[in-house]
């Protein structure tokens, strides 16, 4: 795995590689995200404001993060 943005000079800022690994994360991730997708597809016309993908939303985030956790980690001086 190359993480060149975790190189840093004296005179540069650290760059947070959370972002980069979110990235590349999410591939694995499909399945939630595609549910995700169908649930907002599904309540597009709810004038309610009553249906809602929260749940959806957090299972494909949660899945994103464990991957991220595993590598990130890793790197932390």
């Amino acid at each position: 795995m190359n993480l060149s943005f975790f190189a840093e000079r004296s005179d540069e800022e650290p760059v947070d590689p959370k972002k980069e690994l979110e990235d590349r994360c999410k591939a694995p991730c499909t399945r939630p995200l595609k549910e995700y997708q169908a649930c907002v597809k599904r309540i597009q016309g709810d004038e309610s404001g009553h249906k809602h993908c929260t749940g959806q939303y957090f299972d494909y985030w949660r899945c994103v993060d464990k991957c991220v956790a595993t590598k990130l980690f890793t790197y932390l001086k």
